[in-house]
C-alpha cells in the first residue's frame, strides 16, 4: 500500500520535503547509471545537489562530470553488501536488470537479478538508506481498465515480470520487518533519446528515416508511453519524498501502438514504408496496459508534463543525429 511517513533521514541528509536545504551532501548510490533510465536520472540529481554514485561492472562509455564511478559485479550478492557498507549512502536508486530487446522477458538471467536485488535490499535497510526500486507494470495481471496499486492483482504472465514482483515481495518484507525507509516505482512504458534500438518508438524511427519498410502487429494493443526525462523526474521525486509503497509511473494516457507507429511515419513522411499486420503478436500481448497515476499524484504532487507528440519530436530528432553520426564514420 503506498503511503507517507516522516522521513527520518531529512535531517541527516539535508532534505526538507522534496526540497534540498543546507547541509551535508545526500549521498545517492545509483545502480544502472549507464542504462537508457538510468543515464537521465543522473543529471537530475545532480541538480537536486546529491553527491552521486554510479555502479558499473565496466567502464562507462562517457563519464559524467561529478559522478564517481565504482566497479562492482551486482549479480554477486556479496558485491551489493560491499557496495552499501563501504560507501554508506543516505540514498539507493536500483535500476540495474537485464534490458536487451526480445531477450529480457523470457531470460533465467531475471531471477539472478531478483537475487541480487534482494541483498541489495537488506544491505539498505542494514545501512539506514533510503530506497527507490525500479518495478514494471508487467507485474500486474491483464486489466481493462487502468492498473491501480491497491486494487489492481499482481498476477504476472511472463518471467520478467515473475522476477520483480517476486523482487517486491521482498522488498514489502523487509519494509515490515527491518523498518526498510523505500519506494517501488512501477515503470510503465519509458521511451526518448537512447532507447535500445529493438524496441518499437526507435525500431519505427530508424528503419522509416532510412527509407526501409517497418514491419509490425496490428498495433491494436493500448499502451501508456512516458517519456524517459518525465521517468527520471518522477523517480528523483520519489527518492526526496517521504513516500512508501509501490507508486505506478506512467501518463496515464491510453494510446494505440498504431497510433504511436502512424504519428512517427506521417511526421517522417513514411506512411507507406509501414506494414501493419506483418508479425503476430507476442505470446501474453496484453490489449491494454495503462497507469492510474492517482497514487503519484496524490503523494508526490507529481505527473508527466511530456506530451507524446513533443516526446516524439524529440525522440526523432535524436534519432536523426545518431544516424547522421554513423554515416560519417568510415567504412
Amino acid at each position: 500500500m503506498a503511503r507517507r511517513r516522516a522521513d527520518p533521514f531529512a535531517t541527516r541528509c539535508g532534505l526538507s520535503g522534496l526540497r534540498v536545504v543546507t547541509g551535508a551532501k545526500p549521498k545517492v548510490l545509483v545502480t544502472g547509471a549507464t542504462g537508457f533510465v538510468g543515464r537521465h536520472c543522473v543529471p537530475k540529481l545532480l541538480e537536486r545537489g546529491f553527491d552521486v554514485h554510479g555502479i558499473s561492472l565496466r567502464e562507462p562509455a562517457s563519464r559524467t562530470p561529478d559522478v564517481t564511478w565504482h566497479r562492482y559485479d551486482l549479480l554477486d550478492p556479496a558485491a551489493c553488501h560491499a557496495v552499501v557498507k563501504a560507501l554508506q549512502p543516505s540514498h539507493v536508486l536500483h535500476l540495474a536488470w537485464i534490458t536487451k530487446p526480445g531477450v529480457f522477458w523470457s531470460s533465467a538471467e531475471n531471477l539472478a537479478w531478483m537475487t541480487a536485488g534482494a541483498a541489495l535490499l537488506q544491505a539498505c535497510a542494514a545501512a539506514g538508506a533510503r530506497v527507490v526500486v525500479s518495478g514494471t507494470c508487467a507485474e500486474y495481471a491483464a486489466s481493462n481498465a487502468p492498473l491501480q496499486e491497491e486494487t489492481t492483482p499482481l498476477r504476472p504472465d511472463t518471467v520478467y515480470g515473475h522476477a520483480k514482483a517476486g523482487l517486491f515481495h521482498a522488498f514489502e518484507a523487509l519494509r515490515m520487518t527491518s523498518a526498510l525507509d523505500g519506494a517501488w516505482a512501477r515503470l510503465f512504458f519509458p521511451y526518448g533519446p537512447d532507447e535500445p534500438a529493438g524496441r518499437l518508438i526507435p525500431g519505427a524511427i530508424e528503419c522509416i528515416l532510412q527509407r526501409r519498410e517497418f514491419a509490425c502487429t496490428d498495433g491494436r494493443q493500448t499502451r501508456d508511453f512516458i517519456y524517459v526525462t518525465d521517468v527520471a523526474d518522477a523517480l528523483c521525486t520519489l527518492l526526496q519524498s517521504d513516500a512508501l509503497g509501490a507508486f505506478n509511473i506512467g501518463s496515464g494516457a491510453a494510446t494505440e501502438l498504431r497510433d504511436v507507429v502512424s504519428r512517427i511515419a506521417n511526421r517522417l513522411r513514411g506512411a507507406e514504408l509501414v506494414c501493419f499486420g506483418a508479425r503476430p503478436r507476442p505470446p501474453n500481448d496484453p490489449d491494454f496496459v495503462v497507469a492510474d497515476r492517482t497514487s503519484m499524484q496524490r503523494a508526490c504532487g507529481w505527473s508527466a508534463s511530456v506530451s507524446l507528440e513533443d516526446g516524439l519530436d524529440r525522440t526523432i530528432d535524436n534519432w536523426r543525429g545518431r544516424i547522421a553520426v554513423l554515416s560519417r564514420r568510415p567504412k
